[in-house]
């Protein structure tokens, strides 16, 4: 009952949100002869697929129902049962072949004269036979039965949705989370990469100092500092990866399947985490590295989730 009044209220507030790819739907209606159960449930893929079991009668439909799934999924594999009992889809008749009853009879008659016996023919024999007699189906083409179908499967389908939506949420929370951590973890990267070229120029003095008697060349010292702190400077990284959490943050609020979107962001933002740790070659700083790429690494198990 919650997950549709969520569903209902999400679409007259026009909240934006994250949906998840994984959730269950069902639905019954009745008519006078008919009774139609639909469930649905659906999991991860990269693409939209519907797997629909139904009676076969239903086959007329099935591209409506294709239509009104895809109203409301629009990434996962999706599996759909239809169920319908009742009477009101087929009309059964009973269908004699009434020439190869007349050859019976006129058999019967010749068979009588010949050999001198009664004219006699046991109907409810020949009723029996199949070869007689057969039940024949005919499908009712009734509009107001396929509305029933579809309307089962319009109920099912919100069903199923308001879930993701509601799972979508609880995603877009714990997504939020880690991107807070990953901007604690970026802070520290950016204060400590200051001190990695100086703490190089000291070890660098030091070195000098030891293998040399006479004073250190400061000119020497300077360039071969400034050069390293070319090789190790992290400071466009750190700007892209700054602007990638963003864009990841601005992403979520978007109200349009995002999965694929926040899987891209998280690929880049992997990049530049592992290209600061390579270049600033720091101990403390590969230390915040490890944690930014623990939380991109839950991120993207997360990712996978959302539509």
């Amino acid at each position: 009952m919650f997950s549709i009044a969520f569903y209902y209220v999400n679409k007259v507030c026009g909240w934006l949100m994250a949906v998840s790819m994984t959730g269950y739907g069902n639905s019954k209606l009745k008519s006078a002869d008919l009774s139609v159960m639909v469930e649905m449930k659906s999991v991860n893929h990269r693409f939209s697929e519907f797997q629909i079991r139904m009676p076969r009668q239903l086959m007329k439909i099935e591209d409506k129902i294709r239509k009104k799934l895809a109203s409301y999924i629009k990434r996962g594999r999706v599996e759909v049962f239809i169920t319908i009992e009742g009477k009101g889809l087929v009309q059964r008749t009973l269908q004699p072949d009434w020439q190869l009853i007349d050859e019976f009879v006129h058999l019967v008659k010749e068979a009588a004269a010949k050999y001198s016996m009664p004219e006699t023919v046991e109907w409810t024999e020949v009723l029996s036979r199949p070869d007689f007699i057969e039940v024949a189906e005919k499908e009712e083409e009734n509009e107001t039965i396929n509305e029933l179908i579809l309307e089962a499967v319009g109920l099912a389908a919100e069903q199923l949705y308001a879930m993701r939506q509601a799972e979508g949420e609880e995603l877009k929370k714990d997504l939020s989370l880690l991107l807070s951590e990953m901007e604690k973890g970026l802070s520290n990267v950016k204060a400590l990469a200051p001190s990695v070229v100086e703490a190089y120029r000291e070890r660098l003095e030091r070195r000098m100092q030891e293998l040399a008697s006479s004073a250190v060349d400061k000119d020497r010292l300077e360039a071969e500092a400034a050069i390293f702190a070319e090789k190790s400077d992290i400071h466009e990284e750190c700007v892209r990866l700054e602007s990638h959490i963003q864009q990841f943050r601005r992403t979520l609020e978007l109200d349009e399947p995002i999965g694929r979107k926040l899987d891209f962001l998280i690929q880049e933002m992997n990049r530049e985490a592992n290209t600061i740790g390579s270049k600033a070659n720091d101990s403390k700083i590969s230390s915040s590295v490890v944690e930014l790429k623990t939380s991109l690494e839950k991120m993207k198990e997360q990712v996978q989730n959302i539509e």
